[in-house]
């Protein structure tokens, strides 16, 4: 039976959060943040500096489209969307070192991160469900 410790490591080994992302964005951690959602979803918003790969094309493009030496950092609408999970599976099984960001585009949102859509930035709303608001 697995511990507690071995549990809660190989858990934060596979998955990070919203700010955690943002804060390696902003101290120029290398990463490719990828949207897994589809079009329509990536259309209406999606974090600022994130590529666009929906999941059920990642065995066919992530090779020629990213770079494997780079660490992957996947994201899907929330917590009731599992595409991040699959999505974190097919990177994984293509050999990426892959993490999920838990909460996905919604939680990065609802904390008043940076979003964006082809007209350029979205405004940022802060949610205080989610962080204390000041």
């Amino acid at each position: 039976m697995m511990d507690a410790a071995t549990y809660f490591s190989a858990k934060l080994r596979h998955e990070t959060d919203p700010s955690d992302v943002h804060e390696a964005q902003r101290a120029g951690r290398t990463m490719t943040l990828v949207d897994v959602r589809s079009e329509a979803a990536w259309n209406r918003g999606r974090v600022t500096g994130a590529v666009h790969l929906p999941h059920r094309e990642i065995t066919a493009r992530a090779a020629a489209e990213i770079d494997r030496a780079t660490p992957v950092v996947v994201y899907c609408w929330g917590p009731g969307c599992n595409a991040g999970a699959k999505a974190a599976l097919a990177f994984a099984t293509a050999g990426y070192d892959v993490r999920e960001m838990i909460g996905g585009y919604e939680y990065w949102a609802r904390e008043g991160l940076p979003t964006e859509d082809d007209s350029g930035p979205l405004p940022r709303r802060f949610d205080p469900l989610t962080m204390v608001v000041r």
